[in-house]
């Protein structure tokens, strides 16, 4: 082919695609296939005993999340959204997002101890009481709220004192 190199190689780089196959390293393959060997294992032994009660509890969980739990959450969201855009403060919005998502996480895996559906059960495994777990999720929930209200407080100060003052 004729003409200018430039136009040459941007043809060769056209007509000759390159199959490269988007692999990471060898550490991340080796921890990506440890992962798998693990999560096997994992599913060997806990559908060993009892496979159609763990595979009901899954598909459960996975309708209870998908038809129950995400429609409110979202919900909340865009009244939160809604909310905050009418307050002209949208971006704070992450402000009460991520206390709440956390506070959300900590109920949903302690739920049985924050409910007292265990306490039985969880006193004759550990010898503990169950008693004290709803009063400390409300405490770690407050400080996570006033924690990122602290940070809210701090970047809105931060933003008032770059502003220069209004002219009268």
């Amino acid at each position: 082919m004729g003409g200018p190199s430039h136009l040459r190689k941007a043809v060769t780089l056209v007509t000759k695609p390159t199959l490269r196959l988007p692999l990471g390293s060898p550490l991340q393959i080796l921890l990506l296939c440890c992962s798998f060997a693990l999560t096997g294992y994992a599913a060997v032994r806990l559908l060993a005993d009892d496979w159609f009660t763990v595979a009901l509890w899954l598909v459960g969980a996975a309708l209870l999340h998908d038809l129950v739990l995400l429609p409110l959450y979202a919900t909340a969201d865009r009244v939160l959204l809604k909310g905050f855009t009418a307050l002209g403060r949208r971006q704070a919005a992450g402000y009460v997002r991520v206390p709440a998502a956390l506070s959300a996480l900590l109920l949903l895996v302690w739920f049985p101890l924050i409910g007292g559906a265990v306490a039985d059960r969880y006193r004759s495994a550990t010898g503990l009481s169950a008693d004290g777990f709803l009063g400390r999720w409300l405490l770690i929930t407050a400080a996570l709220f006033a924690g990122s209200a602290l940070v809210f407080a701090v970047q809105v100060r931060r933003a008032t004192k770059r502003r220069p003052p209004a002219p009268h």
